[in-house]
């Protein structure tokens, strides 16, 4: 069964939204993760690597930030193996090479353009991530 959280997602989408529009006003800049991470490692110029690490450290302290506010970390289950996710995540990398970014540069950002290219990505990352649970759930029995 899935969780429906609508407060915790309200503010999380909340907090993406707002922290999008401010890499793009002042570092110019689409809120990708996948393109931070890479540019994090990979930086095209001297000052590049700053924000991105930034960025990426605020993503990794959000479990204590959430356990400051709340009280209690946020609750994690994974019902699969290493194995599944060194595969899911192989497919995930695939992916984002393949369609030149990931939900969030997309999703996010580009849908908020009206991008074309991110509005096809977005639908073809929705109909895959359909197209799994129902394989998942349905023809695979998993729950």
């Amino acid at each position: 069964m899935t969780a429906f959280t609508p407060v915790a997602s309200l503010v999380g989408g909340v907090l993406i939204g707002v922290a999008s529009v401010l890499l793009m006003l002042f570092h110019g800049r689409i809120m990708g993760a996948t393109g931070i991470l890479t540019g994090a490692f990979l930086p095209t110029s001297a000052g590049d690597r700053g924000w991105r690490i930034a960025i990426l450290a605020g993503m990794a302290s959000a479990p204590v930030a959430c356990k400051l506010v709340t009280g209690g970390m946020p609750a994690l289950d994974v019902p699969i193996g290493s194995a599944a996710l060194i595969v899911g995540g192989v497919l995930v990398g695939v992916g984002v090479t393949l369609s030149g970014g990931c939900t969030s540069g997309h999703g996010v950002c580009g849908m908020a353009r009206l991008s074309p290219r991110s509005i096809v990505a977005t639908l073809v990352f929705m109909a895959a991530s359909f197209a799994t649970v129902f394989v998942a759930r349905h023809l695979l029995g998993a729950a």
